[in-house]
C-alpha cells in the first residue's frame, strides 16, 4: 500500500534488514598538541635551534578540507577538520559515527538557519510516545481506539495518511509502524491525542523534550510535520537521532522494509527507499515544497577491523520550492553519497580509531 502523497511530504522508500545494531557508548577521548620548544645552551653566545622541530598546525573554524561551510559540528576552534565528505551542494547536513569519541563527529556542512523538516518531525512524536509508553522489544503494548478525526484524515487527498476505520483498535506498535513506515500524518496526530489529550499540549511535550535534548534551533509546531512553522537544523537532528536510536523498539520499527496491520488494506512499504543498501539500517523521510527533501539516516560502517559502527546522518532543505518528490529523491541521492563517504573513510582512513566494542555489544 502506498499513501497519498501530502503537502509536508512525499516519501516512497523500503528498508533493510531488522535488528539494528544497540546503542554505542562514546567514551571520551582527549587530545593533546606537541609543545613548541628551543634548546638554549648554557656557557656559549650563540642559540642553538632544533632543525628538526615540527609546527603545530591549528586548523581554523570552518575549514573542513570539504565544501565551503564545512565545519566541525558545533564549531569548536583547534579542532581538527571535517571529514572531506561529498557534502550536499545545498541545504544542510550533519553526520557522525558512534563510538569514536571525538574523531566520530565528522562534521556538519551549510549554515544550521533553523528550516522546514516536513515529516522528520515523526521521529520526535515517536521519541515521546516511547518515552512515555515505553515498549519491551516484541510487545505490542496497550491498545489505542482509532477516533473520527483519524478516519476522516484517512481520504486526505492532499497529504500522506494511512486508511483507518473509526472504532478499529490499534496496538501503541501497529500505530508507530503506520507512522513511521509509510508516514501517516493522520496517524502521527491521532498518536498525539491519545497521549497528551489533544494535539497543542502533545506539541508543548515534544518542545520540552527537543529543549531537554540540547535541540536550541529546534521549534515544533505539529506531531506529523505538515506545518511549515516546524523548523530545526541537521546539527540539532542529529542529536535527536542518537536519542532515539537508542530505544531497540524504535531501530526495530524504522528498519522495516513493509508491514501489514489488521484493516489495513494491502502491504504498507516503507518511503525510505535506501533501506537494505550500503548498510542503511534507517530512518526517518520527510519532503515538502517548502522544505524540500529531508532524510534523517542511520547505517552500519565497518571500521579497518571489520567491526560495525553505527553512522548516523541528517540531511535538510534539497531543492525546496520544487515538487515534494523532486526534493526527497534529492535528500536521498545525497544522504546516499554521504553514506557511502562515510563508509569509504571508516575503512581506509587512519583517522578512524579501532578500539572500542564492537557494534551493537555493550
Amino acid at each position: 500500500m502506498r499513501t497519498a502523497p501530502e503537502s509536508c511530504e512525499r516519501d516512497t522508500d523500503r528498508t533493510s534488514p531488522p535488528g539494528s545494531p544497540g546503542p554505542w557508548p562514546v567514551p571520551g577521548r582527549s587530545r593533546h598538541l606537541p609543545r613548541r620548544t628551543a634548546l638554549l645552551t648554557t656557557g656559549a653566545t650563540a642559540l642553538v635551534t632544533l632543525a628538526a622541530l615540527a609546527a603545530v598546525v591549528v586548523t581554523p573554524e570552518g575549514d573542513g578540507g570539504g565544501p565551503a561551510g564545512t565545519e566541525r559540528a558545533g564549531g569548536r576552534t583547534g579542532r581538527p577538520a571535517a571529514a572531506p565528505l561529498p557534502w550536499p551542494h545545498e541545504g544542510q547536513a550533519s553526520v557522525l559515527v558512534e563510538g569514536l569519541g571525538d574523531d566520530g563527529d565528522l562534521g556538519t556542512h551549510g549554515a544550521q538557519t533553523p528550516v522546514p523538516i516536513a515529516s522528520i518531525a515523526k521521529v520526535m512524536t515517536a521519541y515521546v510516545i516511547l518515552r512515555d509508553h515505553p515498549l519491551r522489544d516484541g510487545e505490542p503494548g496497550p491498545r489505542v481506539t482509532v477516533d473520527e478525526s483519524a478516519a476522516n484524515e484517512s481520504v486526505s487527498g492532499v497529504e500522506s495518511s494511512v486508511p483507518v476505520v473509526q472504532g478499529r483498535r490499534l496496538s501503541e506498535r501497529q500505530l508507530l509502524e503506520l507512522m513511521l513506515i509509510p508516514s501517516g500524518n493522520n496517524i502521527a496526530r491521532l498518536l498525539a491525542r491519545w497521549d497528551a489529550g489533544s494535539q497543542q499540549a502533545f506539541v508543548a511535550k515534544m518542545n520540552r523534550a527537543a529543549h531537554d535534548l540540547g535541540m536550541d534551533r529546534t521549534t515544533y509546531t505539529g506531531a506529523s510535520g505538515i506545518e511549515p512553522t516546524t523548523t530545526s537544523t541537521s546539527a540539532d537532528q542529529l542529536k535527536l537521532a542518537r536519542q532515539v536510536m537508542r530505544d531497540k523498539v524504535f531501530r526495530s520499527v524504522v528498519a522495516l522494509p513493509s508491514t501489514t496491520v489488521p484493516g489495513v488494506p494491502g502491504t504498507i512499504l516503507n518511503t525510505n527507499t535506501l533501506l537494505g543498501t550500503s548498510g542503511v539500517i534507517g530512518l526517518k523521510t520527510g519532503s515538502s515544497t517548502p522544505a524540500g527533501g529531508a532524510l534523517m539516516w542511520a547505517a552500519t560502517a565497518p571500521d579497518r577491523r571489520g567491526r560495525d559502527r553505527l553512522a548516523l546522518g541528517v540531511v535538510l532543505h534539497q531543492r525546496a520550492g520544487t515538487s515534494p518528490q523532486e526534493g526527497l529523491n534529492a535528500a536521498l541521492d545525497a544522504s546516499s553519497s554521504l553514506i557511502e563517504g562515510v563508509r569509504r573513510w571508516m575503512s581506509g582512513n587512519a583517522s578512524a580509531p579501532t578500539a572500542g566494542p564492537r557494534s551493537g555489544r555493550r
